[in-house]
């Protein structure tokens, strides 16, 4: 790691408070539900005597906790700004993963325990047991095009199918899983032998049901209509800022009351032909301003390689402000920023306005391929307690072992990274052995 220069300067105070709410908090909420599921079956469900029994009822646990969970994803990617503030879009959207996992594996149990226990009970086949369920049970055809849908959204979601697939078709595939809720919905109350004839049972399904779907429609779909009708968000101008990378300048009524900090994200839909099908993540790459916010872009796929022919004055849908990955993660008063590549974008805007000693390390394959390389000289300069490092070159697989070296207090250090996902990994394991504790690291995922 061989630096060109290090430099330093002085913060500016944190951001705007907000509500939200902790990892902790909300995996209590949703421990309290799953329990307050578990406590319905046991209420409607006196005894249990021999193996169809046992089946049958394994069956409905397994039944209701998948329509819980299914509730809960959908929940989780509403994009409540409590949950996206608080516990962090990544982390939010690896639970929605992790449970999505969770939900098709208790629809599975569901499904083979159910006919089994029937298939027991009538004393027939289970292929006989299958037909006559399907084709005669209320709901019952509804219910299995939404298996079908989910078990489709679960494979596009695999971490080698998702590889293959551009970020956009993967984002729309996941709009099933309303189409797929909505046609379960039916079935879990028409069949549920914890719903029949229980009105309670049924009004507590609807509120749950209603209210998720209430916040979707409130945050996800009217959100950025909400948004430009307060803010009028327009493209100002674009710079290009390296091959390939471009800097997108928005400009708008009162953007001080958005409340973005630096480090966040927002999701822009830029309203022009072949762009406004599509709202991509990109995070500020300057400290926000009253009347102008900046993203810096590479060009990575089909949408980030439109974004140079942008025109002055496009109206821009935006939603936001997003993440957690700010100046609230900090514990201390020292912070090392490690980015690579256009993964510079949120830590410039943390060395900007982080408060206390920083030290930023930044390196990228090439020379041109540094971002911003006179603004953080400018910053470095003005601040007089952080400390800038830029490096270049090819990937080493010692890249970051000289970190205690470098930092000879290292372990006093909150560390954000943000980079590809193989710089990223590779810095967080030299850190971990550094002995920077776990809860120091603070990372953002370039990954969908």
């Amino acid at each position: 790691m061989t630096p060109l220069h290090a430099t330093t300067w002085r913060s500016a105070g944190r951001a705007l408070p907000g509500r939200r709410m902790s990892p902790e908090w909300l995996l209590a909420v949703v421990a309290a539900g799953a329990v307050a599921v578990l406590l319905l079956w046991w209420r409607s469900t006196p005894s249990v005597a021999g193996l169809d029994d046992w089946l049958t009822e394994a069956g409905r646990v397994t039944g209701l906790l998948a329509g819980y969970g299914l509730a809960v994803l959908l929940g989780l990617m509403a994009r409540i700004p409590a949950l996206e503030r608080g516990v962090g879009s990544d982390r939010v959207a690896r639970w929605h993963a992790m449970g999505g996992r969770y939900v098709i594996g208790l629809i599975t149990a569901h499904v083979l325990m159910i006919i089994w226990g029937y298939a027991l009970a009538e004393r027939i086949g289970v292929v006989d047991e299958t037909a006559a369920m399907v084709l005669s049970f209320p709901d019952m055809m509804k219910a299995t095009a939404a298996l079908l849908l989910l078990l489709g959204v679960g494979l596009v979601s695999a971490r080698a199918a998702r590889r293959r697939l551009r970020y956009e078709t993967w984002f729309y595939l996941h709009f099933y899983t309303y189409l797929a809720a909505w046609l379960a919905f039916g079935h879990q109350l028409a069949t549920g032998a914890q719903f029949t004839g229980d009105r309670m049972a049924q009004v507590a399904w609807y509120i749950l049901y209603l209210g998720v779907a209430a916040l979707l429609v409130w945050y996800r779909f009217l959100g950025p209509v909400r948004l430009w009708a307060r803010h009028r968000l327009r493209v100002s101008r674009v710079t290009t800022d390296a091959p390939g990378v471009v800097s997108i300048h928005v400009t708008g009524r009162g953007l001080r009351r958005l409340g973005a900090e630096p480090g966040q994200f927002f999701r822009w839909r830029f309203l022009a032909r072949g762009l406004w099908w599509s709202a991509n993540p990109y995070s500020l790459s300057a400290a926000p301003e009253a009347d102008e916010l900046r993203i810096t872009v590479k060009a990575l796929g089909d949408h980030s390689a439109a974004l140079p022919r942008l025109w002055p004055g496009t109206p821009v849908l935006a939603e936001g402000p997003y993440g957690g990955f700010t100046a609230r993660l900090g514990r201390g008063g020292k912070s090392l920023l490690i980015a690579g590549g256009v993964g510079i974008t949120p830590l410039r805007t943390l060395f900007e306005t982080l408060p206390g000693r920083v030290t930023l390390l930044y390196r990228a394959r090439t020379p041109e391929e540094l971002l911003f390389q006179d603004e953080l000289e400018e910053i470095a300069r003005a601040r007089g307690d952080a400390t800038l490092y830029l490096s270049t070159g090819p990937r080493a697989p010692g890249l970051f072992d000289g970190l205690n070296h470098l930092l000879p207090d290292l372990r006093e250090h909150d560390v954000y990274v943000c980079g590809p996902p193989t710089m990223t990994r590779a810095a967080i394991k030299a850190l971990r052995s550094a002995g920077v504790a776990n809860h120091q690291i603070h990372h953002e995922s370039f990954e969908f």
